[in-house]
């Protein structure tokens, strides 16, 4: 299966009139107290599903869920979560399994960068990766036993970024692997190794990795390989996996700079998490604001 860019507007039917959801579908959207996974667990509510909302400080996500509540938004409940720590993994799929018994949306947002807007450091490269990429794909792993496979498709969505397409790649091997249509999670995985080895040999820069936001954009490559791989898995399954690109949205992640608000990056991101069963596709790159050309990832 081969993934590609499409382009994704707000001239889609009105969410309302789409509705196949209700108070009883659980969404869990990662890296939430703040930016579009805040916003995105705010739209989910207003719209009357039951939302997750996780962080990996305790103190800052009951405040986040806690504010939503004051607004009218019962619906929205705190767990902590770090994703780069599998303990904390643990935890939390052994609380989402006792508290609602399963789930039926998984945002994978959580994500981090030490860059400024006009730097390019890998000085926390390891990091990068290990919450960018092996934090989203060992929560998923581990949650998949938990999604209700029901007529509704349950549906997970990669909050990922166009840094992390394959024309960003310009070593031609490392292209050539992850465009192989029998590509392999412990091919992506050997990739991110190389780039980690890299780094470490202080070659990264002549390699051919991206040349923007480099560790960053590696992790989200990773992340855009592995959702490929896994909508291959489970294709002709009740279950849908996309990615998501908010593009340059105004976050703590770029201190303040971008084009629209995580307002309107949630709404987007929403009704894409949200498609009627019979409209929605599975291994997509989604770009939200445009205009873009469609391309190959």
């Amino acid at each position: 299966m081969e993934s590609k860019e499409v382009e994704f507007s707000f001239s889609s039917p009105p969410l309302s009139s789409t509705r196949w959801w209700c108070r009883d579908t659980v969404a869990v959207v990662t890296g939430a107290n703040k930016g579009i996974g805040f916003a995105l667990v705010k739209r989910f509510a207003e719209l009357g599903l039951t939302v997750v909302l996780t962080a990996r400080d305790v103190e800052r996500g009951n405040k986040a869920a806690e504010s939503l509540r004051e607004q009218g938004l019962p619906n929205v409940h705190f767990s902590p979560l770090d994703v780069s720590k599998p303990a904390s993994i643990q935890t939390f799929v052994s609380w989402l399994d006792t508290t609602f018994g399963g789930l039926d949306i998984l945002v994978n947002n959580a994500a981090v960068s030490f860059n400024e807007i006009d730097e390019n450091s890998v000085e926390y490269a390891e990091t990068v990766i290990k919450t960018n990429f092996y934090g989203a794909k060992l929560l998923t792993e581990s949650l998949l036993p938990l999604f209700r496979f029901s007529t509704s498709i349950s549906r997970i969505l990669n909050i990922s970024s166009r840094l992390g397409s394959m024309n960003k790649v310009r070593d031609l091997n490392i292209k050539a692997t992850l465009q192989n249509e029998r590509l392999s999670e412990e091919q992506i995985e050997e990739v991110v190794n190389l780039f980690l080895q890299s780094v470490k040999n202080g070659t990264w820069q002549s390699e051919g990795w991206p040349e923007i936001w480099t560790d960053y954009s590696v992790s989200k490559l990773a992340l855009n390989a592995y959702s490929r791989v896994l909508a291959k898995r489970f294709q002709g399954s009740r279950l849908s996996i996309n990615c998501f690109c908010p593009g340059f949205t105004q976050t703590s992640m770029t201190r303040g700079q971008g084009t629209h608000t995580p307002d309107e990056a949630a709404e987007v991101g929403a009704r894409l998490a949200l498609l009627p069963p019979d409209h929605l596709p599975t291994g997509q790159f989604f770009l939200g604001f445009g205009p873009y050309n469609k391309s190959k990832l």
